[in-house]
């Protein structure tokens, strides 16, 4: 009798211990993953200072699309031409319009078609090389929401060729040039642009001020740099520099 109630006290010695391993076990987590550097999750949340090597949505790709596809009866969100909207990232990586790693979608096939008739921007002058081959990058690149914070602002060296007409032909030039330039304003001539500036219009325009219909339409005013450096070449008269 004595001998039985031994063994039982040592099963359930060792019972208990066995139970206390098994807890201490399952209580043991592995080390949270910390991501890996770099990580992007597309949301162009995180800014981060511009590489030369990378294309940027919000500072290259959504300009240029605002400039050259979003005037009235296009890809904006009130008309939205082929149920198109070109002025959010979501609109633009719509799966028919474009897919990241991939050029044959309706965005890239259409502004590099032969055929003016179906090539975009419809009616207007085609994209440069210089233009298509950044959309084409940013495309390969994984069509990213991505973002960056410029290094610097220069406020010296501001002359009409090296600063003011690569602004002009990337947010206005889109509506403003061809033969057909939207309120008879081609903006590829330095002298139709001096015009604007030496009445006002041009810095009225860019800070969308009041009185002042909002240039760009559509989309957010001009980087404060950009804007800064019109005011400053207007105040030096607009020269032809």
């Amino acid at each position: 009798m004595r001998n039985g109630r031994l063994l039982e006290r040592s099963a359930l010695a060792t019972t208990t211990a066995l139970v206390a391993m098994l807890a201490i076990t399952a209580c043991k987590h592995e080390p949270p993953v910390a991501p890996e550097p770099g990580d992007d999750d597309g949301g162009g949340g995180n800014e981060q200072p511009c590489d030369p090597n990378v294309v940027y949505f919000q500072q290259q790709i959504l300009p240029l699309l605002a400039a050259y596809c979003t005037d009235a009866g296009c890809h904006n969100a009130a008309d939205q031409a082929d149920d198109i909207n070109l002025t959010t990232y979501e609109g633009v990586t719509d799966p028919g319009v474009v897919r990241p790693f991939e050029l044959d979608r309706k965005l890239y096939r259409a502004i590099t078609d032969n055929d003016p008739d179906d090539r975009m921007p419809l009616g207007r002058p085609p994209l440069t090389q210089e233009q298509i081959f950044l959309i084409r990058d940013w495309i390969l690149q994984g069509a990213l929401n991505n973002s960056c914070v410029e290094a610097g602002c220069d406020t010296l060296n501001v002359t009409y060729s090296g600063t003011i007409a690569p602004i002009i032909q990337q947010r206005c030039q889109g509506c403003h040039s061809g033969s057909t330039p939207q309120a008879g304003l081609n903006l590829t001539s330095w002298s139709v642009l001096n015009a604007l500036a030496t009445d006002g219009r041009l810095v009225e325009v860019v800070n969308h001020a009041p009185q002042a219909i909002p240039m760009p339409p559509t989309g957010p005013k001009l980087p404060a740099c950009n804007i800064r450096q019109i005011e400053l070449w207007v105040a030096a008269g607009a020269p032809n520099n």
